[in-house]
């Protein structure tokens, strides 16, 4: 009897001082978590209120600078037109793809052509074929897109806020982005397949898909009826829809020049957005005809490119090894 009581006594003894460590793991726990609660907070609190006041800080000098420009030409709507849609785009156009060019033309420096999506393909460029796709590219620009915006600046006028003298904050801009985005998907997709037609295939957009290696300056290389249907309008659609402020017109149209010349360049560099899908579609004609690849998802115009390894290379690149690389093309059988 005495050793039952023992054994219930040690028993006893035994599951409260297990409730003690649970107890005590418990409290640890809690502070832990506590602790970690306040710093996170202070932490968020502290980037939030450096966040903010960059911001600020970057608001106001944006703002300053657009009034000293906007007072430096006197108010005149039309130069200041011209400045944001046509020289500030046309400079970030060319300024990239002048920089690729010398990649294309010389092969140097080899931190670019390291990274060629399509091996031994312009290797180095034919010069005699750049230069007729540059004279082609520059009409386009002054005999196609330049006068597309007369019409432009007067839509924009009707609107009444792209000569504002307030900037758009930066939450409103990235409404417009988004609206400008989606807008070019749909127009761009579906008119490129409109080309794609046979008919208007063999006589206006055979001409861009004579590269079927693009190179960066050959993203606006096109028929001018494709250059209007294709090139301009899915651009200009979005802020003429929004009424936008010249700085966004201004900011939109070189993200877009240079977006499309990265889905041409040829080359997947690191931390850039991946050509692949484009590429892909200069590569095989009929696969990938959109921006960003949504309606090409719906449409299953992009079912051939998934089984691709140009597909797993479609990402991002967040290290300097070329995706050739890491990820290579299968061998090909033996005949």
């Amino acid at each position: 009897f005495q050793m039952k009581r023992d054994s219930g006594y040690s028993t006893m003894a035994e599951q409260q001082k297990q409730e003690g460590k649970l107890w005590g793991a418990l409290r640890i726990t809690a502070c832990v978590l506590g602790t970690s609660l306040l710093i996170f907070t202070a932490l968020v609190n502290t980037v939030s209120w450096y966040v903010q006041n960059t911001w600020d800080a970057l608001g106001h000098f944006w703002q300053t600078t657009w009034l000293k420009l906007y007072y430096l030409f006197e108010g005149k709507e039309w130069t200041i037109f011209l400045l944001g849609a046509a020289l500030v785009p046309s400079l970030a156009f060319w300024c990239f793809n002048g920089i690729l060019m010398v990649a294309d033309v010389t092969g140097k420096p080899t931190f670019i052509t390291r990274y060629r999506i399509q091996l031994g393909k312009n290797d180095p460029v034919d010069t005699k074929k750049l230069c007729q796709a540059i004279y082609t590219v520059l009409c386009n620009q002054f005999f196609i897109s330049f006068p597309m915006l007369v019409p432009m600046f007067y839509v924009m006028k009707w609107w009444g806020n792209t000569f504002s003298k307030e900037l758009p904050t930066f939450h409103w801009f990235l409404v417009e982005l988004s609206v400008f985005t989606v807008t070019e998907e749909i127009l761009f997709y579906y008119t490129h397949r409109l080309v794609h037609l046979p008919l208007l295939y063999k006589h206006i957009h055979k001409k861009h898909h004579e590269w079927t290696a693009p190179i960066g300056v050959v993203s606006i290389y096109a028929h001018p009826v494709e250059h209007i249907l294709s090139n301009t309008l899915p651009v200009m659609t979005g802020p003429m829809i929004m009424g936008s402020h010249i700085v966004s017109v201004a900011a939109w149209f070189s993200l877009a020049l240079i977006t499309t010349s990265i889905s041409h360049c040829g080359y997947h560099l690191p931390f850039l957005p991946s050509p692949e899908f484009h590429d892909f579609h200069h590569l095989k004609f009929n696969q990938c005809y959109g921006v960003l690849g949504v309606l090409d998802y719906l449409h299953g115009t992009d079912t051939v490119f998934r089984q691709t390894k140009a597909y797993e290379r479609h990402r991002v690149l967040l290290s300097l090894t070329p995706l050739s690389e890491s990820i290579p093309e299968a061998p090909k059988k033996a005949e």
